[in-house]
């Protein structure tokens, strides 16, 4: 994720890139929808990106604790635990500075909690280096915070696909340390939306293989086999996008997601 700049929420339509921005908002604008309906259940969008209710009071106390731990760090840079607090207190901060008001509508990202959260992906990356045994429920907060980062409507196309495949390195090793019905789904979808299809097919086959009875296997295949649709169009849309991003040598498409995100599934 770029850690500066100006954030848009839509694409710059004048000119001759009116045409063209509007087929692939049209593409991408169905694709993600702004609450992921796993074959779980729905997710808790105040659990995953915090509820801001406090304010800047909350913000300012995680940013004290992010200070405290990077002081710590810097007599100890290779410590699994600090980094692994850290990453832990960064996405907090970020998450505290986002106000959750609808369950079908991303949140709007500012610039400064964007600054929390790539210094939380940078943390992330730096304790994966010293760890064998990665956490489990922080690669989930790691992946759940990182997709819905890429949908909240800033941030060019180039850093959807990053934030996208960070969510989706996450999830695996959720997955791999916990593979339950859950975490395997999400990985599918985090897998299909990256464009890596074999994987996310065969993360389907083991959410599948978590069922309690052929039915549920079936439903689950197929919603995730939904997704897998969406996936594809969502690529097709990117491939689009860098393709006239290339021809027009004019600065990156914005992210289209803002307020535009399809419906869950089975919604």
């Amino acid at each position: 994720m770029a850690s500066s700049g100006e954030r848009r929420l839509l694409f710059d339509t004048r000119g001759r890139r009116k045409h063209v921005i509007r087929v692939v908002y049209a593409i991408l604008a169905v694709l993600m929808g702004a609450s992921l309906f796993l074959v779980v259940g729905p997710v808790n969008l105040g659990a995953l990106l915090g509820n801001s209710s406090n304010g800047g009071s909350s913000t300012k106390l995680f940013h004290e604790q992010a200070e405290r731990i990077e002081g710590r760090l810097a007599q100890s840079p290779r410590d699994a635990q600090l980094l692994l607090a850290l990453t832990r207190a960064r996405i907090n901060a970020g998450n505290s500075q986002i106000e959750v008001t609808s369950e079908t509508e991303p949140a709007p990202v500012s610039l400064e909690a964007h600054k929390d959260f790539d210094a939380a992906s940078e943390a992330w990356s730096r304790y994966l280096k010293q760890t064998d045994e990665p956490s489990s429920s922080a690669a989930q907060l790691v992946s759940g915070t990182f997709f819905r980062l890429a949908e909240s409507g800033s941030g060019t196309l180039a850093e959807v696909e990053e934030n996208i495949s960070l969510a989706a390195r996450a999830q695996r090793i959720a997955a791999e340390r916990q593979p339950s019905l859950g975490a395997l789904s999400t990985l599918a979808i985090y897998e299909y939306f990256t464009g890596n299809f074999a994987a996310g097919d065969k993360a389907t086959k083991a959410a599948a293989a978590k069922a309690g009875a052929k039915a549920e296997a079936k439903n689950i295949e197929k919603q995730l086999g939904e997704y897998r649709k969406r996936a594809a169009k969502f690529q097709e849309g990117l491939k689009k996008a860098e393709k006239f991003e290339k021809k027009s040598g004019k600065e990156s498409l914005q992210n289209p997601f803002g307020g535009l995100g399809g419906a869950p599934l089975g919604g």
